[in-house]
């Protein structure tokens, strides 16, 4: 059960809910409270995560590749080990085929990259996201029977390809797919079809990326050929990209995946990886090693990777992340880098025009979901600009454009809300559709266009009430000022690698007061400036002397006023570590304000 306020100043009032958990009684924490150390905030909070044993959170806060699961527990994974051997006996040329995205291209990366190292008679190929449009198509096939492949094995797609399994399958070509989107009534007749999400598929964790499963079928031709799987790991980097991109999970196998993903990142990254980081701007210490977690993928390396099928071609994105050569890569860097740019100026362009229509319409700004179409919007960001969308106007969003006399689009979700499942409801409308709860992709005739928004726009009503379309904050737990120290950080620090269902513990600390020494910042971005806090409370005393925590608030100038009015005001926010001219200090990383009650 949560409880909800919504709150605001007299002069600004806040657009999201603050959400509180109901926190859990003694007896339910147990065996929580037993444990030496534990700072007792983090005790309500692991217990809502489902850690609730002192042996699972040891297994929590250490994460090991021990803990893997058996990549044979996978269904048709023998199968798909079996096809592989035949066609390593048999020297048959394969083709590793994987979409153009972020997930799409570290598949194809790491599933080529790997099997080079054993066989070389092997390709790879990404479809042309403009000329070919979403996973499996039949000119990939074609290519494949020209190149003489007798195999072809399919990364971030194919788990709806019916009739492209079947079309290869006549050209005397086998599939093996690896994949991870739902599924749909039938399953194609490949050789071995690999999606954990499979309503059939006993594997443990069922949230993996595309790269996931690509990494598990490799894991499972290193103990089928005693290959070393120490070589796979090294290529954890690729699956970390893809986990942190594809905005999956991080719990379970995705969180061990990404722990040791970033290790490999901040301390041996490929030559691509390390062209990547370079350009992006990312500064390595003394030791030449890094310090990115999971949001510095996320907004620094993924979109770079993207912007290759965005802007260009796919293909660009591999070249780039198989590279040997450090020079090689970083010419292949710079051109990505040009085309993230672009994409840039693309997406501030059309995510204006966008939030121009819902503006300048009535119905828009009433309506419980947003669908808009315009026939030059570039097919390359229109999932961004449906990001986009949402962080002004929190709806369910669909953004289409037209491609080859179709309307093609991309739909991202809000909190609560099967993106998926209301897509598929309105399926009536449409030519096809894939994705999953947060994300999909869909294509319809332009006739459609009325029919499919209006009927999406009811199933979302029907799910939806006016209070889910004001955004929520939620709460992980109340900290007042005097529970914070450095003994409290380093435990959160352990819960990370920090993402979707484990995120960052949002803290609140109520009635809290300028120290007098807060400041405004100027922002040299433009835009609001960035207040940096120095906040205090009645109770925060050292040595009997009150004293002040330091914050930052990026972007959070609107609300300087109320900081500087010298009445008590409510931060919600990450405490972590600044490292600062290599003197570290813990500050709090504030993310909301409001005026308290």
């Amino acid at each position: 059960m949560e409880n909800e306020t919504i709150a605001g100043t007299s002069s600004l009032k806040t657009t999201k809910r603050w959400v509180f958990p109901e926190e859990p009684t003694q007896d339910e924490l147990g065996e929580l409270l037993e444990i030496k150390g534990l700072h007792p905030v983090l005790a309500g909070l692991l217990y809502r995560r489902d850690l609730k044993t002192e042996a699972g959170l040891k297994q929590f806060f250490n994460p090991s590749t021990d803990d893997l699961h058996d990549p044979f527990l996978m269904k048709d994974m023998d199968k798909a080990v079996a096809r592989v051997k035949l066609a390593l006996e048999r020297e048959e040329r394969i083709m590793v085929f994987g979409d153009y995205d972020v997930d799409g291209t570290t598949s194809t990366t790491l599933v080529y990259k790997f099997l080079s190292r054993w066989y070389d008679n092997l390709e790879y190929y990404i479809p042309d996201r403009y000329a070919e449009g979403y996973g499996i198509s039949f000119k990939g096939i074609d290519t494949a029977k020209e190149n003489g492949v007798t195999l072809i094995i399919a990364l971030d797609c194919g788990i709806k390809a019916i009739d492209k399994v079947l079309y290869a399958t006549e050209r005397g070509i086998d599939f093996i797919i690896c994949d991870h989107h739902l599924a749909g009534d039938e399953i194609p007749s490949a050789s071995a079809v690999l999606d954990p999400k499979r309503l059939d598929c006993p594997y443990p964790y069922k949230e993996l990326s595309g790269c996931g499963v690509g990494f598990k079928l490799m894991q499972a031709l290193c103990r089928t050929f005693h290959w070393e799987e120490s070589d796979l790991f090294q290529m954890l980097d690729l699956v970390a990209v893809s986990i942190g991109s594809d905005i999956v999970p991080i719990t379970g196998e995705n969180r061990i995946l990404m722990h040791f993903g970033l290790q490999q990142i901040n301390t041996n990254p490929s030559p691509g990886m390390l062209a990547l980081l370079n350009i992006a701007g990312f500064k390595p210490d003394a030791n030449g090693h890094f310090a990115l977690k999971v949001d510095r993928l996320v907004f620094g390396i993924g979109p770079r990777i993207n912007a290759a099928g965005r802007i260009g071609h796919g293909a660009g994105a591999v070249r780039l992340l198989v590279a040997d050569s450090p020079e090689l890569a970083e010419e292949l860097a710079s051109k990505i880098d040009l085309q993230n740019g672009e994409r840039k100026e693309l997406d501030k362009i059309i995510t204006q025009e966008a939030l121009n229509k819902i503006a300048a319409s009535e119905e828009l700004l009433e309506a419980y979901s947003t669908v808009l179409y315009q026939s030059d919007w570039h097919k390359g960001v229109i999932g961004i600009v449906a990001s986009r969308c949402i962080e002004k106007h929190h709806r369910p969003t669909i953004i289409l454009t037209e491609s080859d006399g179709k309307l093609t689009g991309s739909g991202r979700s809000v909190h609560g809300f099967d993106l998926y499942s209301a897509i598929e409801a309105c399926s009536e409308h449409l030519i096809q559709f894939g994705g999953h709860y947060h994300a999909a992709g869909l294509t319809m005739k332009k006739e459609k266009f009325e029919d499919f928004a209006q009927a999406f726009e009811q199933q979302v009503r029907q799910k939806m009430t006016k209070e889910d379309l004001v955004p929520r904050l939620v709460i992980d737990a109340e900290l007042p000022l005097a529970q914070i120290s450095q003994t409290l950080l380093k435990q959160v620090q352990r819960m990370g690698p920090f993402g979707p269902q484990n995120m960052n513990p949002m803290f609140a600390a109520l009635s809290v007061r300028d120290s007098g020494q807060s400041r405004l910042l100027e922002n040299k971005n433009g835009g609001p400036a960035h207040i940096k806090f120095s906040v205090t409370h009645p109770d925060l005393v050292y040595n009997d002397k009150p004293y002040a925590l330091e914050g930052i608030g990026f972007g959070m100038g609107d609300h300087w006023p109320l900081v500087a009015s010298g009445q008590p005001f409510d931060i919600a926010f990450h405490i972590e570590e600044n490292d600062f001219r290599d003197k570290k200090t813990l500050q709090l990383m504030v993310k909301e304000i409001r005026q308290s009650e």
